[in-house]
């Protein structure tokens, strides 16, 4: 990049729902008070008309041919744009949902499925074109990066320093998919940020240098953020070095998707029970639509106060439904019922989300949370991080601590708009404290529900010159790959399994961790899979930590990564001898080396390889791949499979001493 035309730090929130861009001159900043902007985006808001809009829906429309003239999509930038994206696309998307795209973000972390592969829209009949959900997400970002050049020709986005945000519980794969879209779109000077980092950044930054007078040491700072699909969770703990604050992100939630979408479909089910008691039956498709249209009165609900009600039209075949006989309210009543007791109860902090039991055929889609209480999963968040700044000075737990107790909340997300569900949520939480006997947690103000993502990640850039307070973070998670044991073949038990640590909780970007003298073999030239595992409880772990056992919920596996590494100098199927190196990149993402003890090779395993099948895999009928689905290998349960060689020795010996009494 050259450094000369770096002028801006720019913040991208590539949103489930809506996406944005925010930035900060770096040539107008005066000291701590750091003046952040948001990029007005020139979209579609109808066939043919151009508006300006702080957000872009992230929604791509997959047109009939004959639906829209080409006068109709022409941007100020191009006449034959790629992709229909942004308010036009979610217009059309609510009338005809079948051709519309969605939650693109949500299905990068989806294991299941191939990223890469045409899957979107998922029900979609066969006339229409689908796309990946990698593929969507390069087309938001094309038309973020041709907004800010149409505004910006002097400083292309591509000059700039560009702060992509995630979720914090994103695992690698998803992570390095989110950059190789980034990278696809010109944007190769990315580099990644947790969106509840993120959204705490903006309210520092909106503080104007005011921010040390609302928190102090000893803090711990809960950051709930719901997005339109996922609920993020991240704990901030606030230190003190040489008389200066600092802030430690200490722990962060699993993926839970679990958001603004749960929340129009509850409120679509709502209405179509109204409808329904007035004998209108909907098809499946119009429950999609009406999903929209609830979407669009609930953010217009939220946003306006004094409105209280907001007409919802359902579409409609047929002239005999001509005349708005599928026409209904959305009442602010309604949402406020159904959002504050559906997905913010009042739940005893004991209380752990369901799981319920699966039946044997689904139809393809998103893995959602099973449990909609958002209490729920905070309950559980808390009551597993209770240790979570047991490293830190100055954090004590109380003995009769059920959970770790935060001290501050920042709420994240538009559905906090209602102020009823901020309201509830800190209710529930500071009955949990009162019951262990701990002070309330006080709400941290003036956070920007909408844009702080976007808006937190151009003042990181700012930080990242050298300015401000910075987030110590680091890895979110300690990371490990799983060595099979070479022991004889036992019917009915898989070899044991060690997890060997590569990457410790906190591991700073731009780092490498040389691992210890082990040496393993590395199979080239043939496919062959790892496994992976994360934890966001074991702190205490270090690099080349080997574990024999672990107990259940103290590790998670990752997607397992099938790939058929080079075979450079040596031939197919052999086994090299390597030492293993982990290194995390400047962006923020998880690289493993594997190096030859002999001579200079180095192979790379990287996690974008993720839902690749080898050639080995099931293929469908039209040849491609069939990526590998949990649950496919027949597996022991963690316990058993962390068997360690001590164990297996111990029951051998049993066996054998048993055998001769026999």
């Amino acid at each position: 990049m050259n450094d000369e035309r770096k002028r801006y730090a720019v913040g991208i929130d590539l949103g489930t729902t809506n996406s944005v861009v925010s930035y900060v001159d770096l040539q107008q900043v005066d000291g701590e008070k750091v003046a952040v902007d948001v990029l007005d985006i020139p979209q579609l808001t109808s066939p043919g008309v151009i508006g300006d809009k702080q957000q872009l829906p992230s929604f791509l429309y997959q047109a009939h041919e004959a639906e829209l003239a080409e006068s109709d999509l022409v941007l100020p930038w191009t006449s034959h744009p790629d992709a229909i994206v942004g308010e036009l696309a979610r217009q059309l998307g609510s009338k005809t949902p079948i051709r519309l795209v969605a939650s693109a973000k949500s299905w990068l972390c989806h294991s299941g499925v191939d990223c890469r592969a045409p899957i979107l829209p998922v029900q979609a009949p066969e006339e229409v074109k689908r796309i990946s959900p990698l593929q969507a997400s390069l087309y938001y970002l094309q038309h973020l990066r041709d907004a800010w050049n149409a505004r910006y020709p002097e400083a292309p986005l591509n000059e700039q320093s560009v702060t992509l945000t995630v979720p914090a519980s994103f695992d690698p794969a998803a992570r390095d998919l989110t950059v190789e879209a980034a990278r696809a779109a010109g944007l190769g000077n990315a580099i990644l940020l947790e969106e509840p980092q993120s959204a705490l950044y903006s309210w520092i930054q909106a503080s104007g240098g005011q921010w040390r007078e609302q928190v102090k040491v000893g803090d711990i700072i809960l950051v709930v953020d719901v997005g339109g699909g996922t609920t993020d969770l991240s704990l901030i703990a606030v230190t003190e070095e040489d008389g200066n604050l600092i802030l430690h992100r200490v722990a962060i939630g699993d993926h839970i998707l679990l958001g603004g979408d749960n929340m129009d479909l509850a409120l679509a089910y709502v209405l179509r029970m109204k409808l329904e008691a007035q004998g209108r039956r909907l098809e499946p498709w119009q429950i999609q639509a009406l999903t929209h249209g609830c979407r669009d009165a609930k953010e217009a609900l939220l946003s306006d106060p004094t409105q209280a009600e907001i007409a919802v039209v359902v579409p409609s075949r047929g002239s005999q439904l001509i005349g708005g006989t599928l026409r209904t309210e959305l009442t602010r009543e309604e949402v406020d019922a159904a959002l504050v007791e559906g997905f913010f109860p009042q739940i005893d902090v004991s209380e752990r989300p369901l799981a319920q039991a699966r039946t044997g055929l689904t139809t393809i889609g998103l893995p959602y949370a099973k449990d909609a209480r958002i209490t729920c999963h905070l309950a559980a968040f808390l009551s597993r991080q209770l240790n979570a700044t047991d490293e830190l000075q100055g954090f004590n737990v109380p003995e009769q601590a059920r959970f770790i107790h935060p001290t501050a909340v920042l709420l994240n997300g538009g559905v906090f708009k209602a102020e009823g569900l901020s309201r509830r949520l800190m209710d529930v939480l500071n009955g949990w404290l009162a019951g262990d006997q701990a002070p309330v947690a006080r709400l941290l103000e003036g956070a920007d529900l909408d844009l702080a993502v976007a808006r937190g990640a151009a003042y990181y850039g700012h930080v990242r010159e050298g300015k401000g307070v910075r987030i110590r973070g680091g890895t979110a998670a300690s990371y490990y790959v799983g060595v099979e044991s070479a022991m004889p073949a036992v019917p009915g038990f898989p070899p044991p399994l060690q997890a060997l640590c590569i990457a410790p909780f906190g591991m700073e970007e731009g780092t490498e961790a040389e691992l210890p003298p082990y040496e393993f073999g590395l199979v080239v030239g043939e496919p062959v899979r790892f496994r992976f595992f994360a934890s966001t409880v074991r702190r205490e772990d270090h690099v080349g930590a080997r574990l024999d056992y672990w107990s259940e919920g103290e590790l998670d596996e990752l997607d397992e990564i099938e790939v058929t590494l080079p075979v450079e100098q040596h031939k197919a199927g052999e086994v090299v001898p390597v030492q293993l190196a982990a290194a995390v990149t400047e962006v923020g993402t998880l690289q493993l080396e594997a190096v030859a003890r002999q001579g200079e090779e180095r192979w790379k395993i990287e996690f974008d390889v993720r839902g690749k099948a080898g050639p080995e895999a099931p293929t469908r009928e039209d040849g491609d791949a069939i990526p590998r689905q949990p649950g496919d290998s027949e597996e022991l349960p963690p316990q058993q499979q962390a068997a360690c060689p001590a164990q297996i020795e111990d029951i051998a010996r049993a066996v054998d001493d048993a055998s001769e009494a026999s």
